[in-house]
């Protein structure tokens, strides 16, 4: 007999048949007993009746505690009265009774919830996270994909560092010093020299010890590169790619916003065009709101939500001074001082969560960035290399996983966004 999951009751109304799961509550009224299921892909209300199931098994019922496995049989109803299913019970197999569960159906304070994150997983919002986190992946993929980009996955040992090794992890490979990747970029750049159009999509590093409710220590991240793209090509680029992921999951995900009560109104107009601020422009309007800041400065988390707040769709801000970019980034040539780069900062105060921009193609220059931001012309030979043999103009960006989940799902910490979060100060479970 085929395996019978809660999300295919639809289609079973009026049959007999058993589910295998854990029980989530359970609850009596008089002559009527309630053991609410859940399998993993949902949860169903099943009811006993002691006419229906028996005194014996009608007894069986007081043993169960929460998360207890067991194996129910009955006929699947549909409810009268709401959009749901139910399971008329006859027989109840109990495959093991849990200990008492530590996280009950009340409130729990963050630290307990996060020391038992591993059990924490099976509560409903969790679930419903996890479930959109699937979903906002699989759009990712089915975009680059459907657009002929070729999937070429960088290392995570990396021998030199993409932005400096202040916030890096260094760990020892065999006799040498390595570090883990903190992003694939300057290899996407090498394999768009091979294939045109790519992208990787792994984890990356950052050894920040920061607390903040964006920040997480490991962290997904995906990372095209387009070979013959500029900075507004790479602007297009992004702005189709996050429409596409955030309408898809609104479309296919409705159950799981309702479960977490988000506002998907705040989502419905992610559509492009976006608008495109020059750091100049930007800086303008923080100054009115912050009168602190300082003119040159990259953007902290609060200069952010100043300006994402002043518009209902994500917004990108280019042109920042060139002194406070990576190496890699290329100078505009007509706009001197200031990068080719550009942040797509979310909605509701979320901040960047797309980081990108036009590379220097120009070896002679190249070379003297590196100089000048104290690296090794030696750790970056190959990467150079690029710029010796067949030089082109090129541009990627990068969409960091767990603060689009968090943006998406309007969660007001990214700990939620990925099941086993690493974050300053706590690595387990």
């Amino acid at each position: 007999m085929a395996r019978v999951w809660i999300e295919d009751l639809k289609n079973l109304v009026d049959q007999t048949i058993s589910l295998k799961g854990w029980v989530y509550n359970v609850r009596s009224s008089g002559k009527v007993k309630f053991l609410e299921l859940r399998d993993g892909t949902g949860h169903l209300n099943c009811v006993f009746f002691e006419k229906d199931c028996g005194p014996d098994l009608f007894l069986q019922f007081d043993q169960l505690t929460q998360e207890s496995s067991v194996t129910v049989t009955g006929t699947v109803r549909k409810h009268p009265k709401r959009d749901e299913y139910e399971l008329g019970v006859t027989e109840l197999n109990i495959l093991q009774i849990a200990n008492q569960y530590p996280i009950s159906h009340k409130e729990h304070g963050t630290d307990f919830l996060m020391e038992n994150r591993h059990l924490w997983l099976r509560s409903k919002r969790q679930v419903a996270i996890m479930r959109i986190r699937h979903e906002i992946i699989s759009s990712i993929r089915d975009f680059f994909d459907g657009r002929g980009f070729t999937l070429t996955d960088a290392p995570v040992f990396t021998p030199s560092a993409c932005e400096g090794t202040t916030n890096l992890f260094e760990t020892q490979y065999f006799d040498e010093k390595m570090y883990l990747s903190q992003s694939g970029q300057l290899y996407m750049e090498a394999t768009a020299a091979a294939l045109g159009k790519v992208y990787c999509f792994g984890p990356t590093f950052r050894a920040e010890k920061s607390k903040t409710r964006r920040h997480l220590i490991e962290f997904w991240m995906v990372e095209p590169e387009v070979a013959f793209n500029d900075m507004y090509d790479n602007m297009d680029l992004a702005e189709q790619f996050v429409e596409y992921i955030v309408q898809r999951t609104l479309k296919n995900r409705p159950q799981e916003f309702a479960a977490l009560e988000r506002d998907v109104t705040k989502l419905a107009p992610i559509k492009g065009p976006f608008p495109r601020l020059h750091y100049n422009e930007a800086a303008e309007i923080i100054k009115k709101e912050n009168p602190d800041f300082i003119y040159g400065d990259d953007f902290g988390a609060p200069d952010e939500t100043i300006v994402s707040n002043k518009f209902e769709k994500p917004i990108f801000v280019h042109h920042y001074p060139a002194a406070i970019k990576a190496f890699y980034m290329k100078e505009d040539p007509t706009d001197k001082g200031f990068a080719m780069g550009s942040d797509l900062l979310a909605t509701e105060g979320y901040g960047e969560i797309i980081g990108g921009g036009q590379r220097e193609d120009n070896l002679s220059i190249l070379e003297k960035k590196i100089q000048e931001h104290g690296l090794s012309q030696e750790d970056f030979r190959w990467y150079n290399d690029l710029r010796r043999y067949g030089s082109f103009p090129h541009s990627g960006f990068g969409l960091g996983i767990e603060r689009t989940v968090a943006w998406v799902c309007g969660l007001p910490h990214v700990r939620e966004t990925i099941a086993f979060p690493r974050l300053y100060g706590r690595s387990y479970p």
